[in-house]
């Protein structure tokens, strides 16, 4: 299996002071790494609600680093230094609006604030990029989907996408643990 190399970025100016400490990129490392089955290299980053400093650790970790995938935690909301949406759409070539949309909609099951979130996800060359919410359940959530009391999947998570998507664009071709999230392939003709 090939190596899946993920970008992590968590943004907040007090985490990255250290007045408190981050719970973003935990979360998702081991989010992913009870997911996916493939060897996973993490690159990862801590930094403060700053466009600029956002934009170029993203494409730091799109052209440089060659990720698959870049989760960003934190800085969608409406608080006037919540700007990562911004800083993503600045750098991706294409976006993806509905991956936004489905966190929304995963999200309103759970909190009606979720109204407040702007989430996006884009294109940068072979790199996809989506800017998840800040908190570890939120991230679960988001990623894995609404479940009822017996397991069963009721909304999909974005991760049922996201191994196909990361397909068409040139990257590394991801397995999951379907007991976990099932990634979503059409069927071959």
């Amino acid at each position: 299996m090939q190596t899946i190399t993920f970008g992590l970025i968590a943004t907040s100016d007090r985490a990255s002071s250290g007045v408190y400490a981050d719970e973003g990129i935990p979360a998702l490392k081991n989010w992913l790494g009870s997911t996916v089955k493939n060897p996973i290299r993490f690159v990862e980053a801590l930094i403060p609600d700053e466009q600029a400093e956002i934009e170029a650790v993203l494409r730091r970790m799109a052209d440089d680093e060659g990720c698959d995938a870049v989760f960003t935690t934190g800085g969608t909301g409406p608080a006037l230094r919540d700007i990562t949406p911004e800083a993503t759409l600045a750098v991706i070539d294409k976006e993806m609006p509905g991956f936004g949309e489905q966190m929304r909609q995963i999200s309103l099951y759970y909190v009606p604030t979720a109204i407040l979130s702007r989430q996006t996800a884009g294109i940068r060359g072979r790199c996809l990029i989506v800017n998840l919410p800040g908190r570890p359940k939120a991230i679960a959530e988001t990623l894995g989907g609404v479940r009822d009391a017996a397991g069963n999947i009721q909304v999909h998570g974005l991760f049922s996408a996201i191994p196909y998507c990361i397909d068409l664009i040139g990257g590394a071709f991801i397995e999951t643990d379907e007991a976990v999230c099932q990634a979503f392939r059409p069927k071959q003709k």
